[in-house]
């Protein structure tokens, strides 16, 4: 089932506001909604169950607009980006200018990044332009979803937008620690997934 430009366009305009969108990507579903929004970003924690302690991530949904917009990383940061997005993994990252605060840890500050590989029929998804807060598309310790049935339904019905992208892989992605990267080269995977390790050996290997 292959999203439109239109089904992008609502997105788009969904994440501008207070909405929050249950949406697919090259995991699992997810829901998403404007992170600059508070009121949208307590909705998201509250459909969930989920602790306000517990950070979500920061999608963009193409990796030229993350690193215009994250533009103060390090150049070994920048390189590290570069090489491992777009696809299946959560980055996280040093955020000394705070950026996107209410969905990063209250405590740790870190920036927990995301750039979806969106082709075939995710491919529209690729043209949106603003960025999201990210969140699986499960009650907090659930089950990641695969598939729209799989979601729970009162997820599904509090949400203001659901776009079906058919059956995903079902597999959360990979988390990768960057935030000690630009200054040491030190990093660390804290949740394997989807993500070739010997790619991500390579890959970090070469940005150093």
């Amino acid at each position: 089932m292959s999203l439109t430009l239109d089904d992008a366009e609502r997105l788009q305009e969904c994440l501008r506001g207070d909405g929050v969108a249950l949406i697919p990507t090259d995991t699992v579903y997810g829901l998403a909604c404007n992170p600059e929004s508070q009121a949208a970003v307590r909705r998201i924690y509250e459909l969930k169950g989920r602790p306000a302690a517990k950070p979500a991530a920061v999608m963009f949904f193409a990796r030229e607009q993350a690193l215009e917009s994250l533009s103060e990383l390090g150049p070994r940061t920048q390189t590290a980006l570069s090489a491992l997005l777009p696809g299946p993994v959560t980055l996280l990252l040093e955020n000394p200018n705070r950026r996107f605060s209410l969905a990063c840890d209250p405590g740790v500050g870190l920036l927990g990044l995301r750039v979806p590989l969106f082709e075939g029929q995710l491919a529209a998804l690729g043209g949106v332009g603003v960025p999201a807060a990210q969140s699986s598309a499960n009650l907090s310790g659930g089950v990641d979803p695969r598939d729209l049935r799989s979601v729970p339904i009162e997820l599904r019905e509090g949400v203001d937008l659901v776009l079906d992208g058919g059956e995903l892989p079902g597999v959360a992605s990979t988390v990768i620690d960057l935030s000690e990267y630009e200054h040491s080269g030190r990093w660390r995977t804290v949740r394997a997934g989807p993500l070739d390790a010997r790619f991500i050996r390579t890959a970090l290997a070469g940005s150093c």
